[in-house]
């Protein structure tokens, strides 16, 4: 088995009953493929992390932005905590290499392992929470999660992409983007569609998607990317 008093020193971390840290490091799907392996899978932990998580960083926004609403205190936090943060934030720490999982999951490098390490992020805060309480895990959180606020605001990733569109172009144009379906492909219980997004008369990007709210999404990301704003 591996060393987890290793693994938790790594993370900067000591625990009172490493078998806890040892539980938020173990996916589904590795005990399933070792069947005489006692123990449990890091799913309870996930559930009680997530919540430490969300009143950690909730109370942390608050008190950071005294004079901003709870639409932005809202959307500051769900670009804290969403799952490309957090994953983000596990691969950099080394959680790829510490995680007991199938030899399948272990295959996996897209959007399954982006979300098995924001899940075990959850996780091992809620294994802190449970080992030692939650100002440990508040530390554990503050010292990796919430640097990234800056970041976060500076570029606003706490916008969606048509909304940051929108921003900029009337901020550097003064116009404000329309969307037109340029095409819809598919049948009814399967349609596709493609949106194109407009300042005044000129196309910028297109974007596909299996909705319109999706699709223009898609348009408005890849104009982002197509003027640099």
């Amino acid at each position: 088995m591996p060393n987890f008093n290793s693994y938790a020193q790594r993370l900067g971390l000591t625990f009172n009953n490493i078998d806890i840290f040892a539980e938020a490091l173990t996916h589904r799907s590795y005990l399933n493929e070792h069947k005489s392996v006692t123990g449990h899978h890091n799913e309870r932990l996930e559930f009680l992390g997530d919540a430490v998580l969300e009143l950690a960083t909730t109370h942390f926004l608050f008190k950071k932005f005294p004079n901003k609403p709870e639409g932005d205190l809202t959307a500051y936090r769900a670009a804290l905590v969403n799952t490309q943060s957090l994953a983000e934030t596990s691969e950099a720490l080394g959680v790829n290499d510490m995680l007991l999982f199938s030899k399948g999951e272990a295959k996996d490098t897209g959007r399954a392992r982006q979300l098995i390490l924001a899940n075990t992020f959850e996780a091992i805060t809620g294994s802190i929470y449970l080992d030692q309480g939650y100002d440990a895990a508040e530390k554990f959180i503050a010292t990796n999660i919430y640097p990234k606020i800056e970041s976060i605001i500076v570029n606003h990733l706490w916008q969606d992409a048509k909304s940051q569109f929108q921003e900029m172009s009337q901020e550097y144009r003064g116009v404000t983007p329309n969307y037109k379906t340029t095409m819809e492909n598919g049948p009814d219980h399967d349609k596709r569609f493609t949106i194109g997004v407009f300042l005044g008369e000129e196309q910028i990007a297109i974007g596909a998607g299996k909705s319109k709210q999706e699709a223009e999404q898609a348009a408005a990301a890849a104009a982002l990317d197509k003027t640099g704003w």
